[in-house]
């Protein structure tokens, strides 16, 4: 049954950005200190983003005249994604109706993540990449 959005509205800073390799090692998805934010409103409109820290800026410092290696690490360095989110505490899952992202393959679909809250750190684990890699995600309420 899904819970009033209350228990995620407001705003959360990012905890962690990692990644489970198929081998069972944990690294780093978005750098050694990654930035991040996720907003929650009150019916549950939401709009996440994270960064790598460390994505080089464009040497032209123009954003058309990137080098493709700019923009590869532009691109794989950010994931953002906003649309309407819902949660179900009894399964532990929250809904993702992801609406527009950086990611193309993403729009217009729903994905469930299952979330653990422990320390004041909300956690999910995304699906599995292609190549087995499992991102691992934390935020941390923000507080007035």
């Amino acid at each position: 049954m899904q819970a009033p959005i209350t228990t995620l509205e407001g705003t959360w800073t990012l905890a962690f950005a990692d990644v489970q390799h198929p081998d069972g090692t944990r690294g780093h998805d978005y750098g050694d200190s990654p930035k991040g934010v996720l907003q929650v409103d009150h019916a549950g409109h939401y709009a996440m983003f994270i960064f790598n820290s460390a994505r080089p800026k464009f040497a032209a410092n123009d954003r058309s005249k990137g080098t493709p290696e700019e923009f590869r690490a532009a691109l794989m360095g950010t994931s953002s994604h906003f649309g309407t989110v819902m949660i179900d505490p009894a399964t532990h899952t929250l809904t993702f109706h992801i609406e527009g992202a950086t990611y193309p393959n993403w729009e217009g679909t729903t994905q469930v993540r299952h979330y653990q809250m422990s320390g004041g750190v909300l956690s999910y684990q995304v699906a599995a990449r292609p190549n087995g890699d499992i991102p691992l995600t934390g935020w941390k309420r923000v507080t007035p």
